[in-house]
């Protein structure tokens, strides 16, 4: 079965964000994935337990722990799994345009795909790297040509959301359409769906708690809805979030080898 992605960001996969003030007019689709992008600016670098909680329909429950460390403005990141045991010492890392998944057992690097999974997860190496919304998709326009735009509700606390449905303009993507709920006071994720190029419905995607660290929203739980095979769902939780500082040496071969000893 092809894994679902835990988009996070513009899935994020990974989303940190930080708080902006209110718009005070009109606002268009390209204004607010602009305005994500803006919030998805990462300067500091970033590390964070990460808590995978993989439900599927004839598996069972699996459940995956791993570090990772990302840095931005270097656009690096690298993934090493700690639990369970068959997973600990793996890894994945990401320099440049290079991203290599590494097998402890093996000790050999792979060459990856962005749509590649990590960990056995829903989560993407795509997800983790550093781009921008704007650059991926393009508002999708109606009959008219106008971009599809409306202001609601979402769930029982009635929280007024901006709904909105971007189409992709490049290839390399997982999913070519999805449709956004985001928060109007501070731009905040609060729904995906994501379709096929069919317009089947693949996934959807809840980011119901956040937490404020130095002035930054940051996504702490994250729920990941198979739409495509029924009872399957993945729980992404974040813990034990730093900002500090990382040694260089850590986005590197030699720094992912030695902790699979």
């Amino acid at each position: 079965m092809k894994l679902l992605r835990v988009s996070l960001v513009v899935g994020l996969v990974m989303l940190w964000v930080a708080v902006i003030p209110l718009q005070a007019k009109a606002i268009t689709v390209v204004e607010i994935m602009e305005k994500m992008d803006e919030l998805y600016n990462m300067k500091q670098d970033l590390t964070a337990r990460m808590k995978f909680t993989q439900k599927k329909v004839d598996e069972g429950v699996k459940v995956v722990e791993n570090i990772f460390y990302k840095r931005d403005r270097e656009d690096k990141f690298l993934s090493v799994g700690i639990s369970p045991e068959s997973n600990r010492g793996n890894g994945y890392l990401r320099v440049d345009d290079n991203m290599w998944m590494y097998r402890r057992n093996t000790r050999t690097f792979q060459i990856m795909k962005r749509e590649d999974s990590i960990s056995g997860t829903d989560a993407k190496a795509g997800d983790m790297e550093k781009k921008k919304f704007t650059d991926l998709y393009r508002p999708k326009l109606d009959d008219q040509g106008k971009e599809i735009l409306t202001e609601e509700t979402l769930g029982k606390a009635e929280i007024p959301v901006y709904r909105f449905i971007v189409v992709a303009k490049v290839k390399d993507v997982t999913y070519p359409t999805e449709e956004y709920w985001v928060r109007r006071d501070n731009f905040l994720t609060l729904k995906r769906q994501s379709y096929a190029l069919s317009g089947t419905l693949m996934q959807s995607a809840y980011f119901p708690k956040y937490t404020v660290i130095e002035d930054r929203y940051f996504p702490i739980q994250m729920i990941f809805v198979d739409e495509f095979e029924k009872g399957n769902k993945t729980m992404l939780e974040m813990s034990g979030i730093s900002l500090k500082p990382i040694e260089d040496y850590v986005f590197t071969k030699p720094y992912l080898e030695n902790l699979s000893k």
